[in-house]
């Protein structure tokens, strides 16, 4: 294991910070970045005295990660212990991350709206306001969903490009916005 300089640990603890405004536990992102920063594979020792935290505290972190997919057991010639990489593909990670999510946020939520639907549904004096409300929300996590789906199938070199062309097509749109901003102004009456 090289030495973990400066650079190295604030993006550590920024992948902390970042994990949990995403919902994920902080230690769990940090030892994903440990790991996607380190040169080799780790062990789990080596993570735990990376970040000075416990080492069942490492282990129970390493099973989540690789419960989403998105990190690897390796062995090292010559050591019986477990070492542990990310993906390499950056995109593949976003990719697993973004599964993941949506099998633990997007896919229960559907099935809670599609249920509460049915209940409402079935009773006798039905709230039009709230039957509404609920079809409203089933219809977004539905698209949501079929477009995830849609997405997922990609290749990424296409979705690379695709992210691309909404990066430029957006600063084509703010242009013409902006134009007819000044063109409004200028035929306005004083």
């Amino acid at each position: 294991m090289s030495e973990f300089t400066p650079v190295m640990r604030n993006f550590i603890l920024h992948w902390g910070e970042m994990g949990s405004a995403w919902g994920i536990n902080r230690t769990v992102a940090q030892i994903y970045a440990t790991l996607y920063i380190s040169p080799s594979p780790l062990t789990a020792e080596e993570i735990s005295d990376i970040l000075s935290i416990a080492r069942s505290t490492v282990s129970t972190g390493l099973h989540e990660l690789q419960s989403w997919g998105v990190i690897r057991i390796v062995h090292v010639f010559g050591d019986r212990r477990d070492h542990f990489e990310t993906m390499s593909d950056v995109w593949e990670m976003y990719r697993a991350i973004l599964r993941e999510r949506k099998s633990r946020e997007i896919d229960p939520t559907l099935e809670i709206l599609r249920q509460s639907i049915e209940d409402l549904d079935n009773q006798e004096e039905r709230n039009e306001y709230v039957s509404d409300r609920l079809y409203e929300m089933l219809n977004l996590f539905e698209v949501t969903s079929i477009v995830f789906d849609q997405v997922e199938q990609l290749p990424t070199e296409t979705l690379k490009k695709m992210a691309h062309i909404g990066k430029n097509l957006s600063k084509v749109l703010e242009g013409l916005v902006y134009k007819a901003k000044i063109i409004e102004k200028i035929n306005l009456p004083q």
